[in-house]
């Protein structure tokens, strides 16, 4: 094992963003599926370009790895899902892991001594829980017989719970051992370059924020429909379904940023109160305002129920009872198997008189204006309006302006969301975190729907859904699938 100060110096640096103080992450479910797609690769990738220049790290599974597997586990990883990696950049990381067999409380502990025992200075801990609900508590219980609660951060992955019940029991257990401030919750759907665009857009341009209101805005869609179906993870969404896995844990957090009021400052507290403001003002969500899909054949997979219920596609309306948005309905899409794999925020403007414009104008016949966030890796966002086409006459058409962050002297800046949310916990800043609270709250404005659910209608592999999500927006229409497509750079 080397010292922080023989470790290899990385060529590149992130100049917009600080890097993380000396920290020891123990990844727990090192060997499971997130950690070789995103974490090892994130956190190889975070290393390289300095942004963790004194990082240690724990590796501990159930599974069956000495230290030279483990370390052909992570080369695997990286060589798979991070590209190229010269000799050097893995001799330097490489030197950085270590692996504890069994996660128990001797083996935790010896590893992390070894890892840290030529250390000068004072060490912080990053517990990182990559295990099924289910063995979340149980660990939480290692680290607390361990010792390894002083001096460090817990992040826990979704979901929080399953209803109100079970979201307080949870925290309550967790509460005994960590403090509220120790805790970060994920949601990797926040880590995006456009959810925080999203802030900047809003609040540091005066051109928007006088019209983010209900006087100009019509409504707002959130839409993440995926093609890709349960991936061999049957036994977690039979229990789970769509609204668990996505609404409660992904949508309703994007929604919060792009309702929030402007907060004091862009610390992580003022963004969190603004957040749990939007949480607590939201309606109810009861039966009437959901529409429940299952994808034709989801009864045939492997681990499913024959006769299961469980939703595989949501959509719903809710609404944020305050002097901003009172009035205005916030429609949410997500499902499995659908025809396209798509992210975004769509804010759909109040459409102008139309008296003064001719007949066979065009003036309103591709529905109103459209400002579209992308939360895809691109972090694109296009503005939508009326404009008259070259010639004679009075004839309209929409245009669109675009933006992409792919355009820019910064892409080479974007971080991976995992990348940016363990950056994030590494340095404290619980900005794109969530609180017990306000998990807490969205399962109590859920208990209608939760208590009393609509029955689960068919829909076909490929498509956008029952067909009862029109009769849910009308007389409005979904925004997916776009008449226009993004632009190609």
């Amino acid at each position: 094992m080397t010292g922080p100060d023989t470790m290899t110096t990385p060529k590149r640096r992130h100049a917009s963003l600080d890097p993380g103080p000396p920290t020891t992450i123990v990844l727990f479910g090192a060997t499971g599926d997130l950690s070789r797609r995103k974490l090892l690769p994130g956190l190889f990738h975070l290393v390289s370009v300095g942004l963790l220049p004194h990082v240690r790290i724990v590796g501990t599974s159930l599974e069956d790895h000495t230290q030279e597997s483990f370390l052909a586990f992570v080369r695997e990883s990286l060589m798979t899902f991070e590209g190229q990696v010269s000799e050097a950049e893995w001799e330097d990381f490489s030197r950085r892991l270590i692996f504890a067999p069994g996660g128990t409380v001797e083996s935790l502990k010896s590893a992390i001594a070894e890892i840290e025992r030529d250390l000068d200075g004072p060490q912080h801990r990053l517990h990182y829980l990559s295990v099924p609900p289910k063995g979340a508590l149980a660990v939480i219980r290692t680290l607390r017989d361990s010792g390894l609660v002083e001096n460090s951060r817990v992040v826990m992955e979704k979901p929080f719970g399953v209803d109100l019940e079970s979201a307080k029991a949870l925290n309550a257990e967790v509460h005994e051992v960590f403090d509220e401030s120790q805790v970060f919750r994920i949601d990797h759907f926040l880590g995006k370059e456009a959810a925080l665009n999203i802030l900047a857009f809003r609040f540091a341009n005066g051109l928007f924020e006088p019209i983010w209101h209900r006087n100009m805005i019509d409504h707002v869609q959130i839409d993440v429909p995926e093609q890709l179906g349960l991936e061999q993870r049957a036994d977690f969404y039979e229990a789970t379904g769509a609204y668990r896995d996505m609404v409660v844990t992904h949508l309703f957090q994007v929604m919060a940023f792009t309702a929030m009021e402007a907060p004091t400052s862009l610390a992580p507290a003022a963004i969190t109160e603004e957040k749990n403001k939007v949480f607590r003002s939201m309606l109810p969500i009861g039966p009437d305002d959901v529409v429940r899909g299952q994808y034709s054949g989801y009864r045939n997979e492997p681990g499913v129920h024959p006769e299961s219920e469980t939703e595989t596609f949501i959509a719903l309306r809710c609404f944020i009872d305050n002097w901003r948005w009172a009035g205005v309905p916030f429609y949410l899409r997500t499902g499995k198997n659908m025809a396209e794999g798509q992210r975004i925020i769509s804010i759909a403007f109040k459409e102008p008189p139309k008296s003064m414009f001719p007949s066979g104008s065009g003036i309103g016949q591709r529905g109103p204006d459209h400002l579209t966030f992308d939360l895809a890796d691109e972090s694109r966002m296009s503005l939508s309006f009326y404009g008259k086409r070259p010639g004679p006459g009075f004839r309209l058409d929409k245009l669109s302006m675009q933006f992409s962050v792919e355009e820019t002297e910064w892409s080479g800046d974007v971080l991976e969301a995992y990348e940016r949310l363990i950056l994030d916990a590494v340095r404290g800043d619980h900005t794109l975190f969530t609180t017990a609270s306000g998990v807490e709250r969205l399962w109590e404005v859920s208990a209608g729907l939760l208590d009393d659910p609509p029955p689960v209608r068919p829909y076909a592999r490929g498509t956008w859904g029952p067909n009862q999500i029109h009769q849910l927006i009308a007389p409005r229409a979904w925004r997916l699938p776009f008449e226009r497509a993004w632009r190609e750079h």
